[in-house]
């Protein structure tokens, strides 16, 4: 990726819901793409000559299996195996001025600063430093004009979900997406290159895309580990190794003997589902974290996981013991009289050993 840039501010923005968005390539009068600001994610780096061995003892990912072409999901878990992060991480192209191995993820804007201090305690002697970037972050879907969009890319764009491409001063990576919904990548560059894509599509100016980019992710089964929900999940329990977030094979990490155990030994009698409930945008910030309740039952079941507006309903994933989310009776958002859950499907089957409780 080029040289850091940070003198520009310009993000284009829309006002569109993610209904109108996924059904984007079936409608003759839709733009030729969409673009959404993703201001809550932002993009660390760990560069040096041990930066690939140093993140594969921390990570629940086999760092050392990134392809060139590759991004992948990863956790970040306490000794305890509890998700302190989530990262789409990658192997990031060599700097020409210091051609040393760097791997960049990508991480919630509110966790980033702590998770940066956290790994830099454990470098100890090790080549590598953890630091921040300046790069943007946005979503950018497809829209009417599918041959638009790779031209003004400056390339083919990745096609498979967790594939990569750099293009220009930028990166691209496919995210998943709900069933039949429109393909969709996160673009990482710098103001600059976001300046000359907005100016290469034509996008009109708009506000309010990156609640649609959000819902999107929750439609995906995608969770993103934030300050409410930190030190909650083993990775098992947001369904982490389900969307290839979780290598049972590569060694050693923080919390690894109780996520394999979990794998391994234990049936599992708590994973994340996908939902939606009555609300407008006061209520996004209070859901985050927020506990789970049975119907008929004062004691909490399970936590919201991320909530992100979707129309005039408030779409979220949340965790849940198997007992109560495949139970006869309602959940509720918030307490046992709060909004209830109207379950959705998850784009994933849950595995075999959740059939029951």
């Amino acid at each position: 990726m080029g040289a850091y840039n940070t003198s520009i501010d310009l993000i284009d923005r829309f006002k569109m819901s993610v209904q109108e968005i996924l059904s984007a390539s079936t409608r003759s009068d839709t733009a030729i793409a969409h673009i959404a600001p993703l201001d809550h994610l932002t993009v660390l780096e760990a560069r040096g000559a041990d930066a690939i061995e140093f993140l594969q003892g921390q990570l629940t990912q086999d760092v050392k299996k990134l392809g060139d072409a590759d991004a992948r999901l990863a956790g970040y878990c306490t000794a305890k195996g509890r998700l302190l992060a989530s990262a789409v991480i990658w192997r990031a192209r060599p700097d020409p001025a210091d051609p040393v191995p760097r791997v960049l993820f990508l991480v919630d804007r509110g966790i980033a600063q702590a998770l940066q201090k956290r790994l830099s305690m454990f470098v100890l002697r090790a080549k590598v430093k953890i630091a921040a970037t300046p790069l943007r972050v946005a979503g950018v879907w497809r829209g009417a004009d599918a041959a638009v969009l790779p031209a003004a890319a400056g390339g083919l764009l990745p096609a498979a979900p967790w594939s990569r491409a750099d293009l220009g001063d930028a990166t691209w990576i496919a995210a998943p997406s709900a069933l039949d919904a429109s393909p969709r990548w996160w673009w990482i560059g710098t103001d600059d290159a976001l300046q000359q894509l907005g100016a290469a599509l034509g996008t009109p100016e708009q506000a309010g895309l990156a609640q649609a980019w959000q819902a999107a992710d929750i439609a995906a089964g995608l969770p993103w580990i934030t300050i409410p929900t930190q030190d909650l999940f083993v990775p098992q329990m947001v369904n982490l190794e389900l969307i290839g977030g979780v290598s049972f094979t590569k060694g050693c990490y923080p919390g690894q003997e109780i996520v394999a155990r979990s794998h391994y030994l234990g049936k599992l009698k708590r994973r994340m589902f996908a939902g939606h409930v009555d609300g407008g945008p006061a209520d996004l910030e209070s859901l985050a974290g927020a506990d789970v309740f049975q119907e008929g039952d004062e004691q909490p079941c399970g936590r919201i996981v991320n909530a992100a507006q979707d129309d005039s309903r408030v779409a979220i994933l949340y965790e849940s013991s198997l007992a109560a989310a495949q139970g006869a009776a309602p959940l509720h958002a918030g307490s046992p009289t709060g909004p209830t859950i109207q379950p959705r499907a998850l784009p994933y089957a849950l595995s075999d050993d959740t059939s029951s409780a």
